[in-house]
């Protein structure tokens, strides 16, 4: 079989390794496929479209999975299953990263089932394989046959030092002061996800442009590849609906939807909206006949989304009045409760309008961190935030059971926003879980659940360094003509063309996730749309400040305690004992929790100040030195002619000599002693070959000197 390969490489700057894009033999039978690779990082990526729908479908079935092998670099996966089985937490929030600036760039009318799998069969642990997944996914589209609107180009842009660095590796994470993932078209960004380390609006703009010079790039290249080997883009049916039908829409139902839209209240307004529609469901059936109407239902029901749409959008722009009768940038009404639950660490309660999120906090020790096995070796978090969206929250009923993409998504969001004002582990050596469980929900619950976790760390007396808020931007955009919205609501966000989320504290963002549904926007509008947050958080700071204005001074009378003490590093090994027996046998005798960590730092977890003082106290009598001068009630261990050996400290033996026994001559100690008696005993030092000292004569009275 003959191999024709064609190979296409960009170097994003001097020193790094080139993106490469080969396609032509692998994985030949998908409508597009990518085997990408930068440094020995390899993810093949295809694209698949199934036959068109033989009947009208209302939504575009796009499914993104992104798959990371073990054999990629070389391991087997951990646990009793030694094969790859349901996604991971990371799985899943990357496949989020690839659908999300993917999606709006096909047609709107496109409704062919389509797959896009990344699969990672390479890594190499320094290049980051998300981010030529999402490159790749985009070539592969382009070169095939799929419709696809444009070229999306993807870099991760780090912040070390005051300098920016384009997809920088793996092992310099950790140190970055921004983190920032950044797609979009070669007019501009689409989207973005970032965490970062108090930075400011400016310097957020700033990384956003210089990421979009980079993005250019990648696009050209992508270009460059369609016109050499692009495919003729497929026929499919179009199942956009026609403006002609969407303008007659709104003049027939215009009028009706503006005074649903009007309508306090979230449930109330959704019904004055649905009574409208089902007004102009009527309308359209008795225009197109019952036959028709009923084979064409799906079809009529979409254009009244079409038609609400397209009021609810000429409304805001027209009037600059939102449809709860807030100003563009006002928040709405804040209640704050903590201290709700007698038994957490922390909770509280965060309402934002018809938004409430309950948020509740558990202090854990080191053995409560969460371990994730993934291709880069085992990972350890002591900070974890699950988010939770039970279908009561908005007046529905569902199914119940573990998390989804959204929830893992909004979930890593909240964690992400809050992970820099969390205490370093020497001076707050805690695991700590947060809990999110919305409880209302008209938008904008994840970032309730920012606001409601810095709450209730603060009542759960965790010195966080600030306090965090977060709150959801909006935007509508018609012709040149726009509106930001601040701390937008479920129809805003639904009818609208952005959801830009930004949390931080009063100094500077801590993260920010940006979705666009349109085909991206000017730096003018990030930069007033970043500024407008900025005012928003800080109103919400401020009320979260009247509410809790410090960090309670004590930790939960629920809490555990902890103590952290330091021993002798050389004496680890003795306060472990063998294969773990003497810290098992104080664990079981006190009911406290031990971390033993480098360095001999010792952090112990108890239940109440009893369980931590015989912890403390075993522990130090298991590592205590000997000190010269002081008797000890030592255990006899082993009798020999010559004397006993006896344990003084728990590891730490020595022999007492049959002549430091006693004043008067003693023949055979064993007439005196036997294993496991109990002898008080002398430490007198150390021999010059490095052994113990030990006597029972130097405590007691000397007769001769008695008779003297």
């Amino acid at each position: 079989m003959e191999k024709k390969i064609e190979t296409f490489s960009l170097a994003l700057s001097e020193n790094a390794a080139p993106i490469i894009f080969e396609t032509g033999w692998k994985a030949k039978q998908a409508n597009g496929a990518i085997w990408a690779r930068h440094g020995d990082t390899i993810a093949l990526v295809t694209a698949v479209a199934a036959k068109p729908p033989t009947e009208y479908v209302d939504f575009f079935p796009l499914t993104v999975n992104y798959i990371e092998k073990f054999y990629a670099v070389g391991k087997f996966p951990g646990g009793y299953i030694k094969k790859e089985t349901k996604p991971s937490d990371r799985e899943t929030l990357t496949s989020r990263l690839i659908d999300r600036p993917l999606r709006p760039m096909f047609p709107g009318g496109f409704r062919n089932d389509t797959q896009i799998i990344a699969t990672v069969v390479s890594s190499d642990n320094k290049n980051m394989p998300d981010i030529l997944a999402i490159n790749a996914a985009s070539a592969a589209l382009m070169i095939s046959d799929i419709p696809f609107h444009s070229p999306v180009g993807a870099v991760r842009i780090g912040k070390l030092n005051g300098q920016f660095i384009i997809n920088p590796p793996l092992d310099q994470f950790r140190e970055l002061e921004m983190n920032i993932t950044i797609a979009g078209t070669k007019d501009a960004i689409v989207m973005v996800e970032a965490g970062m380390a108090n930075v400011t609006e400016e310097a957020v703009v700033e990384a956003l442009i210089f990421g979009h010079e980079q993005i250019k790039k990648i696009v050209a290249l992508q270009e460059e590849m369609t016109s050499k080997l692009g495919k003729p883009k497929m026929d499919y049916p179009d199942f956009a609906i026609p403006e002609v039908m969407t303008a007659d829409g709104c003049e027939k139902t215009g009028n009706r939807l503006r005074e649903a839209f009007n309508v306090r209240g979230k449930l109330e307004k959704y019904s004055a909206i649905d009574n409208a529609k089902k007004e102009y469901l009527e309308i359209l059936k008795s225009q197109y006949g019952e036959e028709e109407f009923s084979l064409k239902e799906p079809f009529f029901k979409d254009l009244c989304k079409e038609v609400e749409k397209r009021i609810f959008r000429d409304y805001l722009i027209s009037s600059r009045n939102r449809v709860d009768g807030r100003a563009t940038d006002e928040i709405r009404p804040i209640d704050i409760e903590t201290a709700l639950l007698p038994c957490a660490h922390g909770s509280s309660l965060f309402t934002r309008g018809e938004t409430q999120a309950l948020v509740a906090v558990t202090l854990g020790s080191k053995m409560d961190s969460q371990m994730s096995d993934t291709i880069e070796g085992e990972v350890e978090k002591s900070f974890n935030l699950q988010y939770n969206f039970p279908p009561f929250s908005v007046g529905e009923t569902g199914r119940i059971g573990t998390p989804g993409r959204r929830e893992i998504g909004h979930g890593a969001l909240a964690e992400r926003a809050l992970s820099y004002i969390i205490p370093d582990n020497d001076s707050f050596p805690y695991t700590i879980r947060i809990v999110a469980e919305i409880l209302e929900s008209n938008g904008s619950s994840s970032m309730a659940s920012i606001c409601g976790g810095t709450l209730s760390m603060m009542d759960a007396g965790v010195p966080i360094k600030a306090p965090v808020a977060g709150v959801a931007m909006g935007l509508v955009y018609h012709d040149g003509r726009y509106v930001i919205l601040t701390d937008i609501m479920g129809l805003e966000d639904h009818l609208g063309d952005m959801d830009f989320k930004v949390a931080g504290t009063e100094e500077g963002i801590t993260a920010l996730q940006m979705d666009i549904k349109i085909k991206g926007l000017s730096r003018e509008i990030l930069s007033e749309a970043l500024n407008q947050a900025k005012s928003g958080r800080l109103f919400i700071l401020n009320k979260m400040k009247e509410a809790v204005p410090s960090v309670r001074p004590e930790l939960a009378p629920t809490a555990p305690k902890v103590k952290t003490i330091r021993i002798n590093p050389e004496k680890t090994g003795m306060l472990i004992g063998p294969q773990g027996k003497n810290i098992k046998a104080i664990i079981e005798a006190t009911g406290a929790t031990i971390d033993i960590m480098d360095g001999g730092i010792v952090n112990i977890f108890a239940l109440n100040a009893a369980s931590m003082d015989n912890a403390v106290n075993m522990i130090e009598s298991s590592v205590a030195e000997a000190v010269e001068g002081k008797s000890y009630n030592a255990t006899v261990k082993k009798i020999t002619e010559y004397g006993a050996f006896v344990e003084i400290l728990p590891g730490l033996e020595g022999l007492l000599h049959v002549s430091q026994y006693s004043h008067e001559r003693t023949a055979n100690i064993g007439d005196h002693l036997a294993v496991g008696n109990k002898v008080e005993v002398m430490y007198l030092g150390k021999d010059r070959n490095g052994r113990l000292e030990l006597s029972r004569k130097a405590l007691l009275p000397n007769p001769k000197k008695k008779s003297d």
